[in-house]
């Protein structure tokens, strides 16, 4: 029981670290994400294993795997910074009157 507390310790760890907020930013970097996925699948592994291999395996499958969650988390603030740009584009190009009607510059 002792070591299924200890899995379950360090997954609640990982998975805690891992919702950590972070500000969207349309940058292509993935570093956080990447030591995250690292760092978390380095102690799961080596908790699991009980070995230094089990840890190197679980860090190198963890970076792998935090390296995608990056990429995809750059691409969805990319794609939300440009229809966040274009409603701006859209909605600064014209105003109301106070009739309710649309007047295009």
């Amino acid at each position: 029981m002792n070591r299924l507390a200890k899995i379950a310790a360090a997954a609640a760890i990982a998975l805690s670290a891992g919702t950590v907020s972070a500000a969207a930013a349309c940058n292509n970097d993935t570093g956080t994400e990447t030591v995250l996925g690292a760092g978390s699948g380095a102690l799961v592994g080596g908790l699991a294993s009980h070995s230094l291999v089990g840890a190197a395996v679980g860090g190198v499958a963890g970076g792998l795997i935090g390296n995608s969650i990056g990429h995809s988390n750059n691409r969805a603030d990319c794609r939300r910074a440009a229809r966040a740009h274009e409603y701006r584009r859209e909605r600064d190009s014209y105003y109301l009157d106070r009739d309710g009607n649309r007047h295009y510059y």
